[in-house]
């Protein structure tokens, strides 16, 4: 048995993994989803929100588990991940990236997303972000080509429904990770080729400047959680 501890995206929330985490428990693993602060249903006002809220939260779920735990992050998630382990690389065995945010030391998530954008992400065009820069939501009516567009419609209703706006502020602060914590910790990453959010060109160069033990790709879109569950747990389970 493993111990899987999830981590959602931006304006996701734990929600998003129920098919995964009822597949993965049915196989006789523990699963843990959490919220992240602000997200979901966790109600921390943006402005409490800082560069190291996520990942803090995210350690005290690690310091619960008795044993090294297989960490998942999706999209967003790969930049929290990342920073968990440095913070706690003896609680980690894997890092799984699931079309996520693999950035090097001292990159931040916004400029790589902005500066390394071929054009083919569909989210910058649809973000809208408050006028203070402090959030950020995609406008409702592209969820489903931005995110879903391969899933089943019941789902993107559920997304739908519960999707909200997501702090800034760890977006902007870059990223501390050393060879010596996080760098001594075996990266995976499952690319989706299909993926309009977090474009698969963008997903190669990530993953090429900070190189995996394994490339998993996965013909589907943001979202495997929702449309091919089962092939996204068998890939889990492989590790």
């Amino acid at each position: 048995m493993s111990t899987y501890v999830l981590i959602h995206g931006s304006w996701h929330g734990a929600w998003c993994w129920f098919k995964v985490v009822a597949r993965l428990e049915k196989a006789g693993h523990k699963v843990v989803a959490p919220d992240l602060p602000g997200l979901g249903r966790d109600r921390t006002p943006v402005a409490e929100i800082s560069p190291d809220t996520w990942s803090d939260h995210v350690c005290r779920v690690l310091d619960g588990e008795s044993d090294p735990v297989i960490l998942v992050g999706h999209s967003l998630g790969g930049l929290i991940i990342s920073q968990v382990a440095e913070k706690r690389p003896e609680k980690v065995r894997t890092l799984v990236y699931l079309t996520a945010i693999l950035l090097r030391n001292g990159e931040t998530l916004l400029r790589v997303a902005r500066d390394e954008d071929d054009g083919t992400s569909w989210v910058i065009p649809n973000l809208i972000t408050s006028e203070d820069e402090s959030y950020s939501y995609v406008r409702p009516e592209a969820i489903k080509d931005v995110f879903y567009h391969d899933c089943p419609d019941e789902d993107v209703a559920l997304a739908g429904s519960l999707l909200v706006p997501v702090a800034m502020k760890p977006m902007k602060a870059p990223l501390a990770i050393t060879d010596e914590r996080f760098g001594r910790i075996p990266r995976v990453y499952i690319e989706c080729l299909q993926d309009r959010a977090t474009p698969p060109s963008l997903q190669k160069r990530m993953y090429s400047a900070s190189p995996c033990q394994r490339i998993i790709p996965m013909d589907t879109s943001h979202s495997p959680f929702f449309s091919r569950p089962d092939e996204l747990v068998a890939h889990l389970t492989s590790l």
